[in-house]
């Protein structure tokens, strides 16, 4: 099977998150807040989770909504920054 090519791949933006017990409190909120079908289209992925902390990738084109899910959970997430790249993430966390 022929690999796809750069232009037709998703674009991500990676997400570093606080909060408490957010491995199990990410899907919820964002469930919650788009549906399945936007669901589906976040292409969310979990890099990296810490007590404390978590980095999360999603498709570039629903980052807005993703934010807004966190923003109006009832459980407090935080999104303390967004970056491309995670090296460019990881820099000053």
């Amino acid at each position: 099977m022929k690999s796809l090519s750069p232009s037709m791949r998703e674009n991500k933006r990676y997400l570093l998150l606080e909060g408490k017990n957010l491995r199990k409190r990410i899907d919820s909120c964002i469930l919650e807040f788009i549906g399945s079908k936007g669901f589906s289209r976040v292409g969310l992925q979990g890099i990296e989770f810490n007590e404390e902390s978590a980095i999360i990738a999603v498709n570039r084109e629903v980052l807005n909504d993703v934010r807004a899910a966190f923003a109006l959970s009832e459980e407090r997430i935080l999104v303390k920054k967004v970056s491309g790249t995670l090296k460019g993430l990881r820099k000053k966390e």
